[in-house]
């Protein structure tokens, strides 16, 4: 996934272990901080697009579309500088098919709707909230999978479902006894946790269209989303509302709208440099203690008093959501170490 293409894996773990420690650690180090700036920066900055009392935009699908041309035009320079400029970045060659494209138009509508809907949540609730208002895609990504992939999960796993599901509820009824609940954003939030656990099953299933390339698939997915947004930003009105919009014409304006694009584009990067340099199971970590450090700046910077009980609410959507990942990933080292019935039958005909 990462811009320099993926290399043997056996070659990367023989020149990590040549590595000294230090400096393993300070790579570990970068990257993590990277991918939390990049992250925390991204929502903030959308934060401010969205619903800025001093930038008064009200056009959410206009600027979710905006960041979805930056993500193309962004694609398209890299792979021509790549075919240019043999060595200089290693990125796929680019080539809109239309036969792909429509392939992959399932998925892009169930991307259309993730990305959609985090930007409606993040623009009806606070940021302090946002976390807990999307804490559901977990919970999605059991059911789904046992609904759509007739996959079971262990007691334990759903125990700390339960947890966030509790947290969730918690949350919500701490931000209605603040008088802060918006139960439209809410909503929103909940159907973009639904759209996150659906995009990652219906992934699977088209990657093999576009060559297992994760950015021939983030080309298509978000070529598809600008073509798909443009007749929504007319039905909605957006494109009357831009044109009357004071600021239009500023540079400043403009230069924020694209650095949400870009931000946008290297969250994907820096999601797979952190995988890379530690693990799947780190990453789920450092992203759920991300999002811990994101709610307090957020309380921080927009000078919130919370009760006790919202926090609770933090605490136990986070606390579910690693104690998932604990649970899985010993879950899945079992499953390794077990040996398989065929090999078992092997080794005892052979005694």
């Amino acid at each position: 996934m990462a811009l320099m293409g993926t290399s043997d894996p056996t070659g990367e773990a023989e020149a990590s272990q040549e590595k000294p420690f230090v400096l393993r650690a300070l790579q570990i180090a970068l990257v993590v901080s990277l991918y939390w700036i990049t992250s925390i920066s991204m929502v903030f900055l959308n934060k401010y697009l969205l619903d800025s009392p001093s930038l008064r935009l009200d056009t959410p699908i206009f600027v979710t579309f905006y960041q979805c041309l930056v993500t193309v035009l962004l694609c398209k320079g890299l792979s021509s500088l790549a075919t240019c400029c043999p060595g200089t970045v290693d990125f796929p060659a680019l080539h809109l098919d239309l036969k792909v494209a429509r392939s992959v138009l399932p998925l892009s509508a169930v991307f259309i709707g993730m990305i959609t809907f985090n930007n409606l949540c993040l623009k009806y609730v606070g940021v302090a909230f946002y976390n807990v208002g999307r804490s559901l895609t977990t919970v999605f990504n059991v059911l789904l999978s046992y609904l759509l992939l007739k996959q079971t999960t262990s007691f334990y796993a759903l125990l700390t479902c339960s947890v966030i599901i509790g947290g969730f509820w918690l949350g919500v009824d701490q931000e209605g006894a603040e008088g802060t609940l918006s139960w439209t954003g809410t909503l929103f939030g909940v159907l973009a946790s639904l759209c996150v656990s659906l995009n990652a099953i219906y992934t699977k299933k088209v990657l093999p269209a576009v060559d297992g390339s994760i950015w021939r698939l983030t080309f298509y997915n978000n070529v598809n989303a600008c073509v798909l947004f443009l007749p929504l930003l007319l039905v909605l009105g957006e494109l009357r509302a831009l044109f009357n919009f004071p600021q239009l014409g500023s540079a400043h304006f403009w230069g924020m709208m694209t650095l949400g694009g870009l931000f946008g584009f290297a969250i994907g990067y820096v999601t797979g440099l952190q995988i890379k340099f530690t693990s799947p199971l780190t990453h789920n970590v450092s992203g759920t203690a991300k999002a811990c450090a994101q709610t307090v700046l957020a309380v921080l910077y927009y000078e919130e008093a919370k009760s006790f009980l919202w926090w609770t609410s933090n605490m136990m959507v986070l606390g579910g959501s690693s104690a998932y990942t604990w649970v899985r990933g010993r879950e899945m080292k079992k499953m390794q170490e077990e040996p398989h019935p065929r090999e078992n039958e092997k080794s005892n005909m052979e005694v």
